[in-house]
């Protein structure tokens, strides 16, 4: 499939939907729970975050997404690093903002943290709120499970971890129609595919770390 939206199949009529939900629901403790969804550029990773939120709602559990790309760098800190043309790997992010963002939502009930607005390519501030009723959040982004520091901290920190598994292919199929849907024309939108988003795509795959649950595209 080439969809830039397409993924593995979540919901409370499919076996993994029902043996996953009954996974997360056996995890111990009375804390908050958080749940990393991994994978590379393209992989899924909004669409499965979405849908499992559905998913434990529908059972009755509080739960909220909370996605990475707030802790882009902005663009003019990317220009003066000279990183702009690599925005999205691992050295263009603020990870020592999302650390501290996840040791957060660990310890605080309310949280609030910052969004990424994809039409401005910019984030935002203070732009989403995690309640002090949330029972699970579902964190999604590149590099959960990414095995370079001090991404590779954050390992620790999942109560439960998703990888999607998706061919460098299909990545690379779905970041082309991606950037066509912004404004790019074919030629462009593969340049930018090429130049960053698989070369993002491969040394994730490279560095990933274990998780409790694959999921792979049919």
């Amino acid at each position: 499939m080439t969809s830039a939206t397409a993924g593995p199949v979540l919901d409370a009529r499919s076996v993994t939907g029902r043996d996953l939900l009954a996974r997360l629901r056996s995890l111990s403790g009375p804390k908050r729970k958080l749940i990393a969804i991994a994978g590379a550029p393209a992989s899924g990773k909004s669409v499965i975050s979405g849908a499992l939120r559905d998913l434990l709602q529908q059972d009755g559990i509080v739960a909220e997404v909370v996605p990475m790309d707030g802790f882009h760098l902005d663009n003019a800190l990317l220009d003066a690093r000279g990183l702009r043309a690599r925005k999205g790997a691992p050295e263009t992010f603020d990870v020592a903002g999302f650390i501290a963002l996840i040791h957060r939502l660990k310890r605080e009930q309310e949280v609030v943290y910052p969004l990424f607005d994809r039409s401005r390519d910019l984030s935002i501030a203070g732009a989403g709120v995690i309640g002090a009723n949330c029972d699970m959040v579902i964190i999604e982004g590149n590099y959960l499970l990414f095995d370079e520091a001090p991404w590779s901290d954050l390992a620790g920190l999942w109560d439960y971890s998703i990888w999607l598994d998706t061919p460098i292919e299909t990545v690379r199929q779905r970041c082309i129609s991606r950037w066509l849907t912004h404004g790019h024309d074919p030629r462009a939108a593969q340049q930018r595919a090429e130049g960053n988003d698989i070369a993002n795509a491969r040394r994730i795959i490279a560095a990933r770390l274990p998780a409790d649950l694959t999921l792979s595209d049919p």
